[in-house]
């Protein structure tokens, strides 16, 4: 592999902070070259972003594109990266949100220009850091840094109670996080011995597997797991606890309900990007944050919480979509939305099959889609207006005919019509929980969702875009114009692809959902899947005074040994 090569990730991730370093050099004054070169970072960050993810095998290891070098190694931190299916398809969501960001705030953002996309290109940096982290500390790292950048957004560059909504948002994820650090330095005093302690990934995981799969045969003959010796015993006590932090903290970042209250302010508050990126890609730390790390590290704790769990997420899915039927705020019901649809990404995770765990991969995806550009396209409309509220609107598909077309095709995909991306990411969330042992109460009220769903969109689109044309305001509204034409092009061809070529993107997926099932597995009494069908081989530590590892494997429990 090329030095090039080796490095491809850290481009990706870093590109963002070295043209934000550009961005803070030029006077604030200079608002165009500001864009121009914020707009470059990102499309620049795109290309690299799509050559990682067309470098990615899915046949290949489990993570690739490596790099891993030492770091803090007193405390056993090294810093090291690399990317699965998952991680590199929410990598590629997320660069090719980047640059349409900044594009739909060109015209909307005109105070602090320069701080806005300083904000914009840090915040692109820890979102993708936290998504190609090997290291859990590292993870933890990214993640925090990830709360600065959108405070700022919604509580700078926000509507009326912008500050209100920011604080909320900021509290709620903080809450989350500080239970996640502690959940962390437990399981890295619990997962090995002192002179061996480790924060990497694999480390971690290999060293719990074990002990994992002692307590789920214990569970499985009805003895008393809390005699077990040494890691195991001590995992049995702890572990629900230690999973109940992570649970929380990313449960807080989907959000679940009931500790969902924070979006809606949100992103009613926040300007177009920080809803986008906030729909986009911010939402899906948290379920990508059960896959990665609650689930594989806890599984005995997930089959023990995964009625409760999967109860809360078909909450979600009638709660979110009730709730949308009761708004008058268009902006309010679209965010209602994403607790409906994040619901079905949760539920897909717990039913633990093939189907469902694919299926709510790719609605992360579609999510971010769909989501997105209603919110983009919303912010169009809104910069027209300057109004909220669905009875200010009324017929004007008439007087913004490629507007219209343009938001009934996401409409589509939202509620996910059969041909669009939406559609086939639900179809395997629901396949898969009514293969699954929940029970098919879950996939039935699942399925209201979907019912629902339709109901508040076509209704919404009914109340603003059809029948008479009630308010001469409306009269003057001007359709899309060719920049703003640009910006929602790509959502509307993505629409398309990912709902009729679906199998370029499910073939990455896929061997990361059967890896993800396996691990699930280990924690079920009476499971067949041993340690050793599970582990995960990483690069190993660099000699020292080398800069970066060989891509060579390191398998075992305590691969670190130091």
């Amino acid at each position: 592999m090329s030095f090039f090569e080796t490095h491809l990730l850290n481009l990706v991730v870093y590109l963002p902070l070295l043209f934000a370093v550009l961005v803070w050099m030029l006077p604030g004054s200079e608002r165009g070259q500001i864009r121009t070169i914020t707009f470059i970072g990102m499309l620049v960050d795109l290309v690299f972003g799509v050559w990682a993810y067309l470098r990615f095998e899915p046949g290949g290891a489990e993570f690739q594109l490596e790099y891993r070098t030492r770091w803090l190694e007193q405390l056993g931190v090294s810093y090291h990266i690399g990317a699965d299916g998952l991680a590199i398809s929410l990598l590629l969501l997320t660069v090719f949100l980047g640059p349409l960001v900044v594009m739909a705030s060109q015209t909307y953002i005109t105070e602090r220009v320069k701080e806005f996309h300083l904000s914009l290109l840090v915040l692109q940096t820890v979102m993708l850091g936290a998504l190609v982290s090997l290291d859990v500390l590292l993870f933890y790292i990214f993640w925090e840094a990830m709360l600065i950048p959108m405070y700022l957004l919604v509580g700078v560059w926000g509507a009326e109670d912008r500050q209100m909504a920011a604080v909320k948002f900021f509290l709620y994820t903080l809450a989350g996080s500080l239970l996640m650090l502690v959940a962390i330095v437990a399981i890295y005093f619990i997962s090995s011995t002192p002179g061996n302690r480790s924060f990497d990934y694999a480390t971690i995981y290999n060293s719990l597997s074990g002990a994992n799969a002692q307590i789920a045969a214990c569970m499985g003959t009805g003895g008393d797991c809390s005699q077990l010796p040494g890691m195991a015993g001590i995992l049995y006590r702890w572990g629900p606890w230690l999973f109940a932090a992570f649970a929380i903290a990313f449960a807080i970042k989907v959000p679940m309900w009931p500790v969902h209250t924070w979006l809606p302010d949100a992103h009613v508050q926040a300007p177009v990007a920080g809803s986008m990126i906030l729909a986009g890609v911010m939402l899906k730390m948290g379920t990508f944050g059960f896959w990665r790390f609650a689930i594989p590290f806890f599984p005995n704790a997930t089959h023990m919480a995964r009625p409760l769990l999967a109860t809360l997420a078909v909450i979600g899915i009638v709660y979110g979509a009730l709730m949308c039927l009761a708004q008058r705020d268009i902006k309010k019901l679209i965010a209602y939305s994403s607790v409906s649809h994040l619901g079905y990404c949760m539920l897909g995770i717990l039913a633990l099959t093939a189907e469902g765990a694919t299926g709510s991969a790719y609605q992360m995806l579609n999510h971010g889609v769909s989501t997105g550009a209603l919110f983009l396209l919303f912010g169009f409309l809104y910069e027209r207006r300057h109004t909220r509220l669905m009875s200010d609107y009324g017929g004007i598909a008439k007087v913004v005919p490629v507007y219209t077309a343009s938001f009934l095709i996401i409409t589509f995909s939202s509620v996910a019509v059969p041909g669009t991306n939406g559609f086939v990411g639900e179809f395997l969330v629901l396949l898969g929980t009514f293969k699954s042992s929940l029970g098919l109460a879950f996939g039935a009220f699942a399925t209201l969702g979907v019912i629902l769903g339709a109901a508040y969109m076509l209704w919404m689109v009914q109340k603003v875009f059809f029948g008479p044309l009630t308010h001469r305001e409306n009269q003057g509204l001007t359709d899309l114009s060719l920049r703003e034409f640009a910006t929602v092009a790509p959502f509307l061809v993505l629409v398309l692809v990912m709902g009729l070529m679906p199998q370029p993107f499910l073939d990455r997926i896929d061997p990361s959902t059967q890896r993800f099932i396996q691990r699930a597995e280990l924690g079920i009494p009476g499971s067949q899947v041993r340690p050793s069908d599970v582990q995960i081989s990483v690069m190993g530590l660099p000699p020292a005074g080398l800069a970066t590892a060989p891509n060579a494997p390191t398998p075992g429990p305590l691969a670190d040994r130091r």
